[in-house]
């Protein structure tokens, strides 16, 4: 597994390279509280990592990546954004499940828990992410 590197340039962010497994989500909670404690922004975390969850998690039901990379980037003061980015160009779509389904809440999840989520695509891939913003929880 590598370690966590600051960004160099641009906003003060972390990323991390993991393998596309369940697993990889207990790394990825911690990058997550680490940035956001780092920043002073603590009060996040427990959204934050539930977040960051659930887009690994997503990876790793619908790609066929062999490792994802997570990326937590302070857009500004009060915006943190959250993503996991994968070499599978398909656009990620909320689910629509029945009541008795155990699947299909993950994007509805993050909808629902950040202030804003999307994706961009890339020529590699794409980036998922969810924004949170620190003025939410105070």
């Amino acid at each position: 597994m590598t370690s966590a590197r600051p960004t160099a340039t641009g906003a003060p962010g972390y990323t991390e390279t993991v393998p596309c497994e369940p697993e990889s989500a207990r790394r990825a909670r911690l990058l997550v509280s680490a940035a956001l404690n780092t920043w002073g922004i603590g009060e996040l975390a427990e959204v934050g990592t539930l977040i960051v969850s659930e887009l690994i998690n997503n990876a790793v039901d619908h790609t066929r990546c062999r490792v994802v990379r997570i990326v937590v980037r302070r857009e500004t003061d009060e915006v943190v954004r959250i993503g996991v980015a994968d070499k599978c160009r398909d656009t990620p779509k909320p689910g629509c499940p029945d009541g008795d389904s155990e699947n299909g809440r993950g994007l509805l999840l993050v909808e629902t828990l950040s202030w804003r989520w999307g994706y961009d695509l890339h020529r590699w891939g794409k980036l998922v992410w969810a924004e949170l913003r620190a003025s939410d929880a105070c």
